[in-house]
């Protein structure tokens, strides 16, 4: 838990969102780092006894962080304002993948996620063109932030073990990433996706200005972050 509150940096006075707090164990080295932490739960039981192991050093919101619309819940939006945050969390693995991109396409008020997740789900994130695990998540993210990894967790880090191995990493969100539309790009990119194995030609036609580097003949598996993006920039009005 040290580690991840190390790599977020966190201060006296940081506003801290944790998700899935589950027993407190986070929750307790974030606050005595002199964090201010809004932590939202959703399992009753969980939340009856962070309050109690916590009681009014933060504010416990039960529920569902996510809301309509792919934002954070309306009670979670309501503690935090406008302030600026960071998150730090063990995220839940079924809704790891959700809420980073969440944040990263509608939440700009968010400095930096530094979470557990499923290793699975970090591998997609730091993927490479040509990877098999190379894809939209690896392309979503990857135009919104950086990632980078804090260390690798076997199960036996974990009370209950889980049955998969898991890896706390860091996004940090580029402020100037020209995206104008993200969940736009998410649509395009998840597209693309499913027809990773067809050539870029069969899918737009040849008669477009391909980006530098690309050509008819490749692959979406085969292209980079940066053309991909600049894909779905030359796309846009065909699409349209």
């Amino acid at each position: 838990m040290g580690r991840l509150v190390e790599a977020a940096g966190i201060n006296r006075g940081d506003l801290v969102v944790e998700i899935g707090p589950g027993t407190g164990s986070l929750t307790e080295a974030l606050l005595e780092r002199g964090a201010e932490v809004v932590a939202c739960e959703i399992d009753p039981g969980l939340a009856a006894i962070v309050r109690q192991r916590c009681g009014s050093r933060l504010e416990l919101i039960e529920g569902d962080c996510l809301g309509a619309g792919r934002r954070l819940s309306e009670p979670l939006q309501r503690a935090l304002g406008s302030r600026s945050f960071k998150l730090v969390a063990n995220l839940p693995y079924q809704a790891a993948s959700t809420i980073i991109v969440t944040l990263l396409a509608h939440h700009r008020e968010c400095h930096g996620q530094f979470v557990t997740i499923q290793q699975e789900v970090a591998q997609r994130l730091t993927a490479s063109p040509g990877t098999k695990e190379y894809g939209a998540l690896s392309i979503i993210v990857g135009a919104l932030a950086d990632v980078a990894t804090i260390a690798s967790l076997p199960p036996t880090c974990f009370w209950p073990q889980p049955k998969v191995a898991s890896m706390m990493i860091a996004i940090t969100p580029r402020p100037h990433h020209g995206i104008d539309d993200a969940q736009d790009l998410a649509r395009f990119t998840t597209a693309l996706f499913g027809k990773r194995r067809k050539q870029l030609g069969t899918i737009f036609g040849r008669a477009i200005n391909w980006p530098d580097g690309v050509t008819a003949d490749l692959r979406p598996e085969a292209i980079s972050v940066g053309q991909i993006v600049a894909l779905w920039r030359e796309t846009r009005g065909i699409r349209d």
